[in-house]
């Protein structure tokens, strides 16, 4: 490992010569669907076969109750007409925000394709069924750390840890059924959807869907 000085040029300089944009963007979409869910599939289909690595991770951004925005990364689930599904505990962070403000965002960066897209809009809650069938599918071991897990606690004993995850996999061996009482899925109904692909000198590509008072969508090209 290099020791970096820290002194506030030098890092500026190292930053800004890291590489950018290293991708290889595909040509500009030539028909554009009556719905942004479907050109999300294109792009997400196109990135699976190009090669890019877990193309299905995006950053989720909700706000707490102090106005103060959280971020992390989190795997898509589904998207369906209703609009794009994750999923986690009702007792972690991202949980208690949004239910104290069910709005949020997900962004998805490609850096093999040099393209990105960005979803704003609500979020609701799923049913009993969808929430049960997301956290059935999950492995066993997925199952039990979301079953055992205080996400975001002080954790001041990991032999404890390690106990109530071995008691939840004990839990699930004897009920395969079984689900969490505080797991969730959760679906963000889009209000805007952009998809941005990048380009090396900087004339990226911007194509921004807006969902109108009579719930139809719109499409308009953005200034880069």
């Amino acid at each position: 490992m290099v020791d970096a000085d820290f002194s506030l040029p030098d890092v500026r300089t190292w930053i800004r010569g890291i590489p950018a944009l290293t991708g290889t963007p595909p040509p500009a979409p030539e028909h554009f669907p009556e719905k942004p869910g479907e050109l999300f599939l294109d792009w997400l289909r196109a990135a699976v076969a190009f090669g890019v690595v877990e193309p299905h991770v995006c950053a989720l951004a909700t706000v707490d109750s102090d106005g103060m925005p959280d971020s992390r990364f989190l795997i898509l689930k589904d998207v369906t007409e209703g609009g794009f599904w994750f999923s986690g505990s009702a007792a972690s962070p991202k949980g208690i925000e949004l239910k104290e403000n069910p709005r949020a965002s997900l962004a998805f960066y490609w850096r093999e394709t040099g393209q990105q897209v960005r979803i704003r809009g609500l979020v609701r809650e799923g049913d009993d069924a969808l929430r049960s069938r997301d956290f059935v599918e999950r492995s066993v071991t997925a199952r039990a750390v979301a079953t055992a897990s205080k996400q975001s606690e002080v954790l001041e004993d990991l032999g404890a840890y390690d106990t109530s995850v071995a008691a939840a996999e004990a839990r699930i061996s004897d009920d395969p059924g079984f689900v969490s009482k505080g797991w969730r899925a959760w679906c963000l109904e889009p209000e805007s959807v952009e998809f941005w692909q990048a380009d090396s000198g900087r004339r990226h590509q911007r194509w921004l869907y807006r969902r109108g008072s009579d719930r139809a969508w719109t499409r308009a090209v953005l200034w880069p």
